[in-house]
């Protein structure tokens, strides 16, 4: 059984929604919640697979409930004060409590520029690997860090740059611009002070209203939210997304580990890595629903630059002690294998990272 990405078409709730499965299976580990973030509330795709992946869970000793949140930091705050058993949430969120998975949810770290332009499935290989290498038995020491695990990641897709005018179509012209800014995510500060952009608070519950409401010229957000976040009212008719990935988004389970079977978190992982596909159909719908008139290309010249850019930024911001190192060699050892021939290839940078 695979999980299945069923697509909503209901509007986004506005406050914490909560749905609870009670699936009904006897084991010794019965009664695990499982605090789900979906945006789009119990009838968004992360709810909706995450309710076939508890059906499916029942067959290794795992009786889980599933509670849908609409908010990001409710559903990690309740997972971290223990009121859930396991948590599924963004790469970014998960961060605090597996920084070598949530690699996946660093800047530029899968993106591939091949000819001065983005090479989208190579850079969606990188993410299918990463999640292959993170998956295996292999790497079962690496995803438990004290008492948590990570037990499955699948991509949520690539975030791009929204901008509400045409004219901010380079770091240049960002200078001065207001961007969205989570205060959870501190890469996301150093990147704005980099370009010289003003940041603007906002989380995932605000962002978009704000975006869309004038109160932020540039956002950063996956084409998932395209359409149920209504996010062309702040396109307008002079803004439009920037096709360039400025990370991957993955999605990530963590548990707390001694409240489930032994042995649950590896097979966890190997069912979500089985639903790659799945997710990469949902990813490819979510595309196809940004209308071409709302596609903008940077130049080959610009393409090759932002990407150098972004790989600077990663390194600075590892140095800080915001992205794992370890994870970050990870990453470009897989892009190396991908795209060899890449300059970056020839260097240490990141490597050598101490």
């Amino acid at each position: 059984m695979a999980f299945t990405f069923r697509r909503s078409a209901h509007p986004i709730r506005t406050a914490l929604g909560s749905l609870v499965l009670s699936l009904g299976a006897a084991s010794a580990h019965a009664g695990q919640v499982v605090c789900v973030f979906d945006i789009l509330g119990t009838q968004g795709p992360s709810a909706n697979f995450t309710k076939d992946y508890v059906l499916a869970m029942q067959k290794v000793g795992a009786d889980m409930t599933v509670k849908v949140y609409t908010d990001e930091r409710v559903a990690i705050e309740d997972f971290r004060t223990g009121q859930c058993d396991a948590v599924t949430a963004t790469g970014m969120r998960t961060r605090q409590f597996n920084a070598t998975a949530a690699s996946i949810d660093s800047l530029g770290v899968s993106t591939i520029v091949r000819n001065g332009k983005v090479d989208l499935p190579a850079s969606y290989e990188v993410v299918h690997k990463a999640i292959q290498t993170f998956s295996a038995p292999a790497a079962a020491k690496l995803m438990v860090e004290g008492n948590f695990e990570v037990s499955g990641i699948v991509p949520l897709g690539a975030v791009y740059p929204i901008v509400n005018d045409r004219k901010i179509s380079t770091v240049e012209g960002a200078a001065g611009k207001r961007i969205a800014a989570f205060d959870h995510d501190k890469a996301q500060a150093v990147m704005i002070q980099r370009i010289g952009a003003q940041p603007v608070s906002a989380d995932v519950t605000t962002f978009a209203t704000k975006f869309n409401n004038g109160a932020i010229d540039i956002i950063a957000a996956p084409a998932l939210a395209y359409k149920p976040l209504e996010l062309y009212r702040g396109i307008g008719t002079k803004g439009g997304v920037s096709r360039f990935p400025l990370m991957i988004l993955s999605y990530q389970m963590i548990i707390h580990r001694n409240r489930f079977p032994e042995g649950f978190g590896e097979k966890s992982r190997a069912y979500w890595l089985s639903s790659y596909g799945a997710a990469m159909r949902v990813i490819g719908d979510s595309e196809r629903d940004v209308p071409p008139s709302a596609w903008m290309d940077f130049s080959p010249d610009d393409a090759q630059r932002y990407s150098l850019m972004l790989r600077e930024s990663r390194i600075d911001i590892a140095q800080r002690g915001l992205y794992d190192k370890r994870g970050l060699k990870v990453l470009k050892r897989i892009r190396c294998s991908i795209n060899p021939t890449d300059a970056e290839c020839a260097s240490q940078a990141e490597l050598d990272l101490k």
